[in-house]
């Protein structure tokens, strides 16, 4: 199992170290080893909230996710975005933007290093988005049930997540964005900059999570009455039929997938410059860290991992949170990599020990009794 669902991620990275000691030696090799590793220890709690929305998918979907999937992570975030980023700050043609990516670099890191404000207003309100529906939403299941069940409540105002964002925004514009943090250590007020990328985080958000929102729901009627169909008809001795808006549901599930490990990554390619501002060497490092954070994502999936340790999910989107409010401070200050990939590793271990310790009561209570009742119980 490890094997079929890690195969391609373990090829990648043999390829990947092979190509960096052939483009630069054994230096080239430990760059993009140590990247390898940075990308995966930001994304781990990418992984998990991707697996609670891909375990809604059928196989074919999941195979997209790992084949179209990846060249849309690998080519279009860890190498195309970065160039896409300076084309646009400097408003320079794509060609020219490789260009001064490959032959540059020093100049290439100042002008990415300058339009961080933008990125991390964009990924930092479509995250917050995220963490605020998934906390505000009554689950039967709460890990923190004292802080859960007052935030259910509240849940109940319609657009609450949308208030409590754009307040977030706006502050953040006017502290942060006033003193933007710059190339060589100077500040820049770029609250126009924040306030105009975060809303159009907020915008993206809205409207991806939306139509597959959307679509999940009509999805979900439409194999309700399916199964009824499906059971008159074998009654009457005709053939099924199949689900016409499974095609539509689920390529918007995609489609917000995508969105959302883009969102992710952001921090992860922002923080490969504080180790090299080579583009090949950082797209293949992060490139064969993004092929294990997919990796690890199916295999959540097919092993029922979330299903069997329920609290991980809630950890995840914690780690959300976190990041979220990490990259709007890295507007104005600089924070440590290795900061923000503890935070998520601290909360998803969390909650994976308070899911152990769960599972162990309901084996100790045994029965179906116990398990009901500790399935609306808190973890901690």
């Amino acid at each position: 199992m490890v094997l079929k669902t890690f195969g391609w991620s373990f090829a990648v990275t043999a390829l990947g170290l092979v190509a960096a000691i052939f483009y630069g030696g054994w230096a080239a090799f430990g760059v993009v080893a140590i990247l390898s590793v940075l990308e995966i220890s930001l994304s781990f709690d990418n992984a998990v909230v991707n697996a609670g929305i891909l375990k809604k998918m059928n196989a074919f979907w999941q195979k997209i996710f790992l084949t179209i999937g990846i060249l849309i992570a690998v080519f279009g975030m860890r190498l195309v975005f970065p160039v896409v980023i300076v084309a646009v700050s400097a408003s320079l043609g794509p060609i020219e933007a490789v260009d001064l990516a490959l032959t540059d670099k020093d100049r290439y890191q100042e002008l990415v290093t300058d339009a961080h404000p933008s990125i991390a207003a964009f990924g930092g309100m479509f995250l917050l988005m995220i963490f605020l529906d998934f906390i505000f939403e009554d689950r039967e299941i709460k890990w923190l049930g004292w802080l859960e069940r007052p935030l259910a409540k509240l849940g109940k105002v319609d657009m609450l997540s949308v208030c409590i964002a754009l307040i977030v925004l706006l502050v953040s514009a006017i502290t942060f964005g006033a003193h933007a943090h710059q190339h060589g250590g100077t500040h820049a007020d770029k609250a126009e900059t924040v306030l105009l990328s975060g809303i159009a985080g907020l915008i993206t958000y809205l409207v991806v999570g939306g139509l597959s929102g959307f679509f999940e729901d009509k999805l979900e009627e439409e194999e309700e009455r399916e199964h009824e169909a499906e059971e008159q008809a074998e009654r009457a001795g005709k053939p099924k039929s199949a689900v016409k808006l499974a095609g539509k549901a689920a390529f918007f599930m995609f489609l917000y997938l995508e969105v959302l490990d883009a969102s992710f990554s952001f921090d992860g390619v922002i923080g490969a410059f504080a180790i090299t501002n080579d583009i090949v060497l950082m797209a293949l490092g992060l490139g064969i860290g993004a092929m294990y954070v997919r990796s690890l994502t199916v295999y959540l999936v097919r092993e029922g991992t979330l299903d069997d340790y329920v609290y991980l999910e809630h950890g995840a989107h914690y780690a959300i949170g976190a990041l979220a409010i990490v990259l709007l401070v890295t507007i104005q200050y600089e924070i440590n990599e290795f900061v923000t990939g503890m935070i998520g590793v601290v909360l998803i271990g969390a909650s994976f020990w308070s899911s152990v310790r769960r599972n162990k009561r309901l084996a100790a209570a045994g029965g179906e009794g116990g398990k009901e009742k500790a399935e609306v119980s808190s973890g901690v």
